[in-house]
């Protein structure tokens, strides 16, 4: 009986890591960019087009990668440190957001410009609502708000103030969840009543910079720089539960489909979180990647997840294209 209770025990261990072994993400493509210089900030894509735009943030350029042929099909130079990017095919615009505070509008077809709005300081996550026309702006350096654009004039129509500046953030009808590390909280914004209308601390870990949504269960997932991911519950506000991750994330993304959470961290790996329920979350897989490799965005529609490589010593700049593997 001794005896097979050892073998059943072992058994477990070697079943539960096989489960850890089994990467649910598989390198398909990679997409050289030897003209980029340094690192990333964030990306978008344009589904229909097959695009994907990549902020080079220390080249001062975006990258326009064709993903149809994997290749670099434009640059768009004379940016300042661009921060993040918004695709908007109805509008035909492109929304690049700089470190000196411009917001720069281009059509997103001719990559030409077509306006520019300007704030006081960095302007840098951006989020778009298609049912009101709405851009979502996050600013500041020395200060923080989040600024509201009418995407349809290009006018600012209101900037809400924060304890500091913002990083990552989402909507969800009338509220807008913002990280602000410096204040180690999630403010809460009414967009009806244009002010913070609560704050919700991250008890956890400092530095909550990343964030994802679950949208149907209402959790914010927040990537921490020390390595902790803390799930939030969006209706009561509480933290439900949080997990070890690589250090320094900077790209959290959802797969709905697969209930797994995708973690991209500069220390160098990309880690995947299961989803059990609402409530209850479990470490699976370690990817590793290259050391500074935080940037990465996540596509449903084209099942892909797309990671941006800086370029160091030794190492090229460059675009990894991974695929879900179906168990």
């Amino acid at each position: 009986m001794l005896i097979m209770k050892h073998i059943l025990i072992n058994m477990a261990f070697f079943l539960a890591g096989a489960a850890l072994a089994a990467e649910p993400l598989r390198l398909v493509q990679t997409i050289p960019l030897p003209a980029v210089k340094g690192g990333f900030d964030l990306m978008a894509a344009d589904v229909s087009g097959q695009r994907l735009f990549v902020n080079a943030e220390d080249n001062g350029t975006t990258e326009v990668i064709d993903l149809k042929t994997g290749k670099l099909a434009h640059s768009i130079k004379n940016m300042h440190e661009p921060k993040w990017v918004v695709f908007r095919p109805e509008l035909k615009k492109l929304y690049i957001a700089n470190g000196n505070g411009k917001l720069q509008v281009l059509d997103s077809d001719s990559y030409v410009p077509r306006g520019v709005i300007e704030f006081k300081e960095k302007a840098n996550n951006l989020r778009y609502d298609a049912d009101t026309a709405q851009l979502f702006v996050g600013v500041g350096k020395n200060f923080g708000a989040i600024a509201i654009v009418d995407a349809k004039r290009d006018k600012v129509l209101a900037e809400i103030p924060l304890a500091n500046f913002p990083k990552q953030f989402e909507a969800e009808g009338d509220s807008i969840f913002v990280n602000v590390p410096t204040a180690n909280h999630i403010a809460v914004i009414s967009r009806s009543k244009q002010a913070v209308i609560a704050t919700w601390p991250v008890a956890e870990a400092k530095e909550n910079i990343a964030m994802g949504f679950d949208r149907e269960r209402h959790r914010l997932f927040i990537g921490c720089g020390p390595g902790k991911l803390v799930v939030f519950d969006t209706q009561s506000g509480k933290s439900i539960t949080s997990i070890d991750i690589a250090p320094d994330s900077d790209g959290v993304s959802f797969d709905a489909k697969r209930h797994l959470i995708y973690i991209s961290c500069a220390d160098g790996s990309l880690d995947v979180v299961q989803q059990i329920d609402a409530d209850h979350y479990e470490f699976t897989s370690r990817i590793p990647t290259a050391k500074g490799a935080g940037t990465s965005i996540f596509v449903p529609e084209l099942d892909r997840l797309f990671l941006a490589v800086p370029q160091r010593d030794g190492q090229t700049a460059e675009i990894r294209t991974y695929s879900p593997v179906e168990p």
